[in-house]
Parts: C-alpha cells; structure tokens; sequence
C-alpha cells in the first residue's frame, strides 16, 4: 500500500484562468446595454421610428446573451474543481458561447422579418427625436466594444504548435464582443436610414438597412457556431499541431506513435492522449520533455508500448 501523496502526479482542470477580467468588463456592459436597450424600445413606441424599436429589441436579446455569458463564468468558476467534470469546466464557455451564436442567429432572421414587414407598410417617423436616440446607442455600443475588447483572449493568443493554429480564445468573450459589435451595426444602419428618410424621403432605406444588418449578422453568427460547435464536438485542432506533436515524438530514437488523441479543454489548453511504441521505452518525463516546445499542453497522458522485434508487448500507461 502507498503511504507516500500522490499530488505530485495530480492534473489541475482549472484551464479558465482569465475570466475574471471579462467577467467584470461583461457584467458593465450588460449594464449599459440594458438601460440602453430600455431607452431604444421606448423612444421606439413614442417617436414612431420601426428602425429604434428593431434596434431597441435588438439589444434586448442581447442582453439575455450577455446574462448566458456571465452564467457560464459563474458556473465554471464554482465548478472549476467538481470532480463530476472530467475534465474541468473548460467547455462552459464553448457552450455558452454555442448558445449566443444560436441567439445571434434568430435575431438575425427576426430583423429580417419586420424588414421585410416595414418595406411593405412604410411608417410615419419623428426623425429628429429618433436620430438623436439612435445617435446615443451607437456611443453605447461602441464604448461597450472598448470594454470587451482588451479582454477577449481571441486577439491576444497565437495558437499552439509553434503559433501555426488559431487559439479560439475565450469564446464568451468573442460572443459578447461579436453581440456588441451587431449592436453598433444596427445603431449605425438605423442612424443612416433615418438621416435618408429625414432628408431626402428615401423611408424605404429603414428596412432596406435592417436585411443588411441581419444578413450581417447570420455571418457572425454562423463563424461563431461553427468554431465552437468543434470544440464541443473534440474536434482535432488541425493538421499542422497533429504533425508537430507527432515530429516531436517521432524525432526522437526510434518512437512511433500508434494512437493519438488532441481536443480543447477549455479556452487555454489542449488534452493529448499518446500511445507510442519503442525498442527502447524510456521514462515517461522524457516524453514530457519531447513535448514541452509545444505551447498550450495542459493534460498529456502517454503509453508506451516496448517492441522486441516484431512483438509489441505494453509496458504501462503514464500520466505526465
């Protein structure tokens, strides 16, 4: 029986390190963006404008967005060390993130609905009252796009495997960033079309700036699912991180590797399961060494299988 702790061979899960900072920047910003939002949707009813009202209901469903994103870094943070996750709460992100796409995407198609429903059945706009309204949740939006973006790991990381891959970031981060963004866009279309109905008649321009911005909008909305639905789905990285790790390894006596294994763990890591064979097995921390050029590692585990000629006989499983 072991008396002696096993800590020194323990993983930690906690691969969210960062969260904080955009935790704090989100909750301002869903603060700005509510109050914001409340002012849009009424100036909307009591000036008549279509475009106001859109833009106000806009940020509404943001809002609700913005409120998913500080859930999954609550949640992730009192879990952090719950050992019902395998493998930490990393993907709480990803999974908040998923559902911010999905939102941004039926925001999308309701813009292009009541667009569609103001190209028809053109309404009567107090546009000096509406502009100026409009003219304020830009600012709003474009302060809250200040906030979000030194924190959002998208713009700072290089990827792994010698920087050649994408780092995907902190996906809350990027949806809260991409939903105020999509804000400002709508602020700014609905600015133009109000400035081209009030001074040239032009009142078509209203819905005709509401389907661009949903058009818009889908796209963002599509990139973002697309990205994290790869990391909920353990998507391999790419083939450049697979060839570096397998370099590493293979570069090194006579080692093949027979298995492998790489997925996200969160917004920080990678996990690598390695199964490699060897005329000569070596120490698992030599294989460690092999792969510590290799940036975002966080939880690697290593079998190794010694080979006496044509027979490959396992010797045991490592965790490093």
């Amino acid at each position: 029986m072991h008396s002696h702790s096993l800590d020194r061979w323990a993983h930690a899960h906690d691969f969210n390190t960062q969260a904080g900072d955009g935790e704090r920047r989100t909750r301002l910003v869903v603060l700005l963006t509510a109050v914001m939002m409340v002012v849009e949707i009424l100036a909307g009813y009591m000036f008549g404008s279509m475009a106001l009202l859109a833009d106000g209901w806009h940020m509404a469903t943001h809002v609700a967005a913005l409120s998913i994103t500080l859930f999954t870094y609550s949640y992730a943070r009192r879990h952090a060390d719950n050992p019902v996750y395998s493998f930490g709460t990393g993907k709480v992100s990803a999974l908040g993130g998923f559902a911010s796409a999905m939102t941004l995407a039926v925001v999308a198609l309701l813009m292009a609905i009541e667009s569609v429903e103001r190209l028809i059945s053109p309404e009567s706009i107090r546009f000096n009252e509406a502009i100026m309204v409009a003219v304020i949740g830009l600012i709003v939006n474009l302060l809250s796009a200040w906030l979000l973006h030194d924190a959002d790991g998208h713009h700072h990381h290089h990827g792994y495997a010698h920087g050649h891959e994408h780092h995907a970031g902190d996906h809350n981060l990027r949806a809260a960033y991409l939903h105020v963004l999509a804000d400002a866009l709508t602020s700014l279309l609905a600015i133009f079309a109000l400035i081209a109905g009030k001074f040239y008649g032009l009142i078509w321009m209203d819905a005709l700036m509401g389907i661009v911005g949903a058009l818009v909008i889908s796209r963002w909305g599509y990139g973002l699912l697309r990205e994290t639905s790869r990391v909920l789905l353990d998507s391999v990285p790419g083939e450049k991180s697979l060839d570096a790790i397998r370099s590493a390894i293979e570069s090194d006596s006579d080692n093949l590797i027979a298995d492998l294994h790489v997925w996200r763990l969160g917004s920080q890591g990678y996990g690598v399961i390695i199964s490699l064979v060897s005329h000569e097995p070596k120490d698992p921390q030599h294989y460690k060494a092999l792969l510590a050029g290799i940036k975002d590692l966080k939880h690697v585990t290593i079998e190794v299988n010694g080979c006496d000629g044509d027979s490959c006989i396992p010797i045991d499983q490592f965790q490093v």
